[in-house]
């Protein structure tokens, strides 16, 4: 199986580093020395890993072969792909791969269907779950342990907590000169990349992009 791990950012130095995004909740594992790597598009990999540092919160990232900032910057965009067992599963019970929670019926504590889990965003800060309602319309869920607090792989659902507004909006109120109150529904915010990679359980941060694989 295919995990997207990471997404090479701008070059970074003179001598061929490059800023990683990471979508992944092992980076010393999936993005340490030493590991090979597949990329999209496919002809610039694949890429091995020759050393890593992380700089002003972010990870750099050096390649073999790749010496220059012009070399760097070609890779700009490029997504890192790592290899994994589809039997594998994170060391950490509270924590997933994006495969695993992609299809889940999403439902409320009482039980009232939300719908389907489609994506997982993994944002700098936070993960979000896309959920499809039965409309056709999206949601976006901050993956966090107090609004996901349950995650049944058994049961095939997920089970969240929203706090008001969140999945539907919220009555203004419509009594005589409210005026415009109520407000429209409006995007829960713009999704990162998808991939298909792990991601991180509730609270646990950024993840693979299955934080990874």
């Amino acid at each position: 199986m295919q995990l997207v791990v990471g997404k090479i950012g701008r070059a970074h130095g003179i001598r061929g580093d490059v800023s990683v995004e990471v979508r992944t909740d092992e980076p010393e594992l999936r993005l340490g020395p030493g590991a090979v790597l597949l990329t999209d598009p496919a002809a610039t990999g694949p890429l091995t890993v020759e050393s890593g540092r992380v700089h002003s919160g972010r990870l750099l990232l050096r390649f073999a072969g790749v010496k220059d900032r012009t070399a760097a910057e070609a890779l700009r965009g490029t997504r890192l792909i790592a290899e994994i067992d589809p039997d594998e599963t994170p060391e950490d019970p509270d924590e997933y791969y994006d495969h695993q929670l992609i299809g889940l019926d999403v439902v409320l504590a009482d039980g009232t269907p939300v719908g389907e889990l489609t994506e997982v965003v993994h944002l700098p800060y936070q993960d979000l779950l896309t959920v499809e309602r039965p409309d056709g319309t999206e949601v976006l869920i901050p993956f966090v342990e107090q609004i996901v607090p349950t995650i049944d792989l058994d049961e095939q659902r997920v089970v969240i907590t929203p706090p008001p507004g969140l999945i539907d909006p919220v009555d203004a109120g419509a009594g005589p000169g409210s005026g415009a109150g109520a407000g429209s529904d409006g995007d829960a915010g713009e999704g990162a990349d998808s991939d298909a990679g792990s991601g991180s359980g509730p609270g646990a941060g950024s993840g693979e992009n299955g934080g990874g694989a």
